[in-house]
């Protein structure tokens, strides 16, 4: 892969923010953070992730007793630990502990007993990608571990109850129209339930820019395959770093009373940038033309024929047809009520929905025995999470991500 500079990158061509979108934040409330951080024992769930690992960064700038990470990704935790250990910056407890295990698993169970109770829970697992709508059964695993997992943990936090527990939403529960976002919102339904008994909290935010999975990271993957670029025109999305990601969910956990829902105060105009636009920028910062390609086998053909250094770099353009795509983004509905006073660059959604479990166990039970019919289709769930999701209005288009380079 050309060499360059990633952050640079980002900040100058991506979110066009020299410093954090949080710095006048973390600078405005650093005293009281410092009091509620420092000392406590935290569990980061699905730690691995760009998200994740930028929250861990982030509450590692303080000075906390007892660091426990749980993660399916192996191989990510591995990263994580080299990573930190190899910084300068961080302040890492000398009890520091990573898990390769689910935590919808027994053995997450017996670890949490072993090493709570903790003073800071932040639940980062999830299944984030539009594309994981492929069929039923994708759905019925995309709804298991954004929806039905959060219940047992929240049982389990219950009996040990955190003095902060944050479970990361997104953008795309805002009138959601694919799946992914209707799980979303229905998690955030769910951990409002708990809200009087528990310290909920919770953020929709932006892309994070060049995350794991993402659209600009396989880019550079591509790059580094001497493959294509694929990218569609006309999509425009609201970005952060993922320095901003993890600071944004740390703010939120922490200065966040119970019910809010947090999103990052960013102007349509300024911020929102189409992905073609950042795939020319990316191009041209790698000191690259763009070798503009009509079809994916033009594409293909054209990258076999590159050079040891090519001066350009074969992409094709597409409009997009698939499946819960939204062209653009909101982080909150027309009823939300909101504060955008007591935090600079953030706002908080102050009137969360909060349905009774009574409620919410009749929906659970619904989607479960759907999934254990023989009759279960991607309609039948879409019908009944419009029943209890009343601004879901699911794009379909018969096609799916994975059908694109």
């Amino acid at each position: 892969m050309l060499s360059f500079n990633l952050e640079k990158f980002i900040s100058n061509c991506v979110t066009k923010r020299n410093e954090s979108l949080l710095a006048a934040d973390f600078a405005r409330y650093h005293d009281e953070l410092s009091q509620r951080i420092n000392g406590r024992k935290v569990l980061v769930i699905g730690g691995a992730g760009t998200i994740g690992s930028s929250y861990i960064k982030a509450i590692l700038k303080f000075n906390i007793a007892k660091l426990v990470v749980v993660d399916t990704n192996e191989n990510g935790l591995t990263e994580l630990v080299r990573d930190l250990r190899s910084s300068t910056e961080y302040n890492i407890p000398d009890d520091f502990v990573t898990y390769p295990v689910n935590f919808g698993d027994r053995v997450f169970e017996k670890i949490f007993r072993h090493h709570g109770p903790f003073g800071i829970v932040a639940n980062f697992a999830a299944h984030k990608h539009v594309r994981s709508e492929k069929d039923i059964y994708s759905i019925e695993a995309m709804v298991e571990n954004n929806v039905l997992r959060a219940r047992k943990l929240l049982e389990l936090l219950l009996e040990f109850p955190p003095e902060h527990f944050f479970c990361v939403s997104t953008d795309k529960a805002a009138n959601p129209v694919n799946i992914m976002g209707a799980s979303k919102k229905l998690m955030e339904e769910l951990i409002m339930a708990y809200a009087d008994r528990l310290p909920i909290k919770t953020a929709r935010f932006a892309n994070v820019a060049f995350s794991n999975g993402s659209l600009p990271i396989g880019f550079l993957d591509r790059l580094n395959k001497r493959q294509p670029w694929s990218c569609p025109l006309g999509i425009r999305r609201f970005f952060v770093s993922p320095q901003e990601s993890g600071e944004l969910c740390l703010m939120a956990s922490i200065m966040g009373e119970s019910g809010d829902i947090f999103y990052p105060k960013l102007d349509e105009e300024r911020d929102m940038i189409p992905f073609d636009t950042m795939a020319l920028d990316l191009l041209r910062e790698l000191g690259l033309e763009a070798d503009i390609c009509t079809t994916d086998d033009e594409a293909r053909a054209r990258a076999l024929s590159l050079g040891d250094n090519p001066s350009s770099w074969p992409i094709v353009f597409f409009g997009s047809d698939t499946s819960g795509e939204k062209s653009y983004e909101e982080f909150f509905t027309d009823d939300e009520v909101k504060d955008e006073t007591s935090f600079i660059n953030l706002g908080v959604v102050k009137n969360s929905k909060k349905r009774n479990l009574t409620e919410i166990d009749a929906i659970f039970d619904q989607l479960h025995a759907l999934f254990e019919s023989k009759e279960v289709t991607k309609a039948r769930i879409v019908e009944i999470l419009r029943v209890y999701l009343p601004n879901f209005e699911h794009i379909e288009t018969g096609k799916g991500l994975d059908s694109k380079m």
